[in-house]
């Protein structure tokens, strides 16, 4: 039985150590940022009801800008899963038609940063075509899920025209901050 104690004991007392690299560091300080964002833009009064900066996304186009798109779907799920949890929205209507907009939005930087030439193209053309597939993940879950009406898409002129003015800004914002 000693035996049997002493072991336990002493699995017990080791530790696991992780190696954190520089890299994983500032992914991390980046994430800290993209949810503090995240915070931010839930506090921004709106005339349309859902209808939010992105400020988050500012970080999204500079974590794709500097590591790639692995790391910037991770920044961005990460920072969608939190703001859920620290709103208390997780696994509500919100959260998903936000998880949505994430996944459009991704699998649009994933496309541009494989098919365009970063030569023509920009972080506010990443930003722009991202916006916009984000606002038509949400539209089309909403008209799938919340209201299953093609009501849904005669909002879709409005919503478009504000998510290319929000992907410009936050794109020139990101182009600035990287210059």
């Amino acid at each position: 039985m000693k035996d049997k104690d002493k072991n336990q004991n002493q699995n017990q007392n080791q530790k696991i150590i992780l190696q954190v690299s520089p890299k994983d560091q500032q992914i991390a300080f980046l994430t800290s940022i993209a949810i503090f964002l995240s915070l931010i833009d839930a506090a921004i009064p709106s005339p349309i009801p859902g209808v939010k900066p992105g400020l988050a996304n500012i970080v999204i186009l500079i974590v794709l800008n500097n590591y790639g798109i692995k790391e910037a779907i991770w920044v961005n799920f990460l920072r969608v899963f939190s703001a859920a949890m620290l709103f208390g929205y997780f696994l509500s209507p919100s959260f998903f038609m936000s998880l949505s907009g994430a996944i459009f939005s991704l699998i649009g930087l994933y496309f541009c940063q494989k098919l365009l030439n970063k030569k023509y193209f920009s972080l506010v053309s990443f930003s722009i075509i991202s916006a916009f597939l984000h606002m038509f993940g949400q539209l089309l879950l909403a008209r799938l899920w919340l209201i299953p009406h093609d009501g849904v898409w005669l909002m879709s002129p409005l919503l478009f025209l504000v998510a290319a003015i929000f992907g410009l800004v936050n794109g020139i914002i990101a182009e600035k901050i990287l210059e």
